[in-house]
């Protein structure tokens, strides 16, 4: 990490400081106005960074440099798993010399590992926002463009009725009981159920705060959402047995996962391929199928625009394109 480089005075004049390992630093500069401060320290800033890049600017760099923009954004941590397997391969390769046939190998290589076109289409995609960073921070001329293996259809997998009870009947233990049962009552993302605190839970006014006031807001959006009566009667079970502020506790302290916990449940009731996200989408899709308007099935899983819904969700609706197909009744 660079050093941060603050503005402080000294013998009257503006001085920039910063830390390193070698100790405190100070270099006066030159002037007693702000104004002019701060655009020789801006200059000296530029000039510092310049000095300590490499003379060619490698992926690792410019991989490294966009996921410290990120800060503490989830996409962040998600950038640390994927560069196990972009790292080895692109990381010493010069940033604007990526070629088709790189990203042909890279594919091929994934494929024989095992990894589906999806997962290899997200990994290229994150390689491409890094070059993309490092051209607009003029570190390299242009970015190139990355080649990408066509974007798999979207899963349908949802859960029918009947494999909800028997998902929910299969669950041993009660805090991933709980889970589910929140999973498919708000339609929420594991991670903000993992992540909701007992103080955003309104018994009185029965609903379900799944916005953490702690993380930054991200494209992601969390929903205030009304509590049925599925998810009351587990949350106040719940509620008289808890011992710590998380809702989905074990042993009184937070759960991070239940992946493996929902691997396990699924292979017992036989519906392996369920996952996290999978109540997700079948809580929306019995939303469709019930005929909720798709603005409120947007509010309610947390989307910024409708259109995003209405693109993945809109064909689950009775009336989707009924108006079509009755213009076309000719009898």
């Amino acid at each position: 990490m660079p050093p941060e480089y603050r503005l402080c005075k000294y013998r009257g004049k503006f001085a920039v400081s910063w830390r390193d390992k070698s100790g405190r630093h100070r270099i006066s500069l030159g002037t007693e106005s702000r104004a002019e401060a701060d655009r020789r320290l801006d200059i000296f800033v530029a000039e510092r960074e310049r000095a300590s890049r490499p003379q060619e600017i490698t992926v690792a760099y410019a991989w490294d440099g966009y996921r410290k923009t990120l800060g503490s954004k989830p996409a962040a941590t998600t950038m640390g798993h994927e560069w196990k397997s972009i790292g080895p391969f692109f990381g010493e390769r010069g940033a604007a010399s990526v070629s088709e046939k790189d990203c042909a190998a890279y594919i091929a290589m994934r494929r024989k590992q095992g990894r589906s076109d999806g997962t290899i289409w997200t990994e290229l995609g994150r390689l491409r926002s890094a070059l993309r960073w490092a051209e607009s921070k003029n570190l390299i001329t242009k970015a190139p463009k990355i080649y990408r293996p066509e974007r798999p259809p979207p899963r349908d997998k949802r859960l029918t009725r009947e494999q909800v009870k028997a998902f929910r009947d299969a669950c041993e233990y009660p805090h991933i009981r709980l889970f589910v049962t929140l999973a498919l009552a708000t339609g929420a993302r594991m991670s903000a159920i993992l992540g909701l605190t007992w103080d955003r839970v309104d018994f009185e006014k029965e609903r379900i705060n799944l916005a953490d006031p702690d993380l930054p807001r991200t494209k992601k959006g969390r929903a205030i959402v009304p509590m049925n009566a599925m998810a009351r009667a587990s949350l106040v079970e719940a509620r008289e047995a808890a011992t710590g502020a998380y809702v989905i506790e074990w042993g009184g302290r937070r759960v991070r996962s239940v992946k493996k916990a929902l691997s396990a449940v699924g292979k017992a009731c036989g519906l392996p391929w369920v996952t996290a996200h999978v109540f997700r989408h079948s809580a929306a899709c019995a939303m469709a199928e019930r005929g909720v308007p798709m603005a409120e099935i947007a509010q309610f899983l947390g989307h910024s625009d409708s259109r995003v819904t209405e693109k993945t969700y809109a064909r689950f609706s009775p009336q989707y394109l009924k108006k079509a197909a009755e213009a076309l009744d000719f009898d």
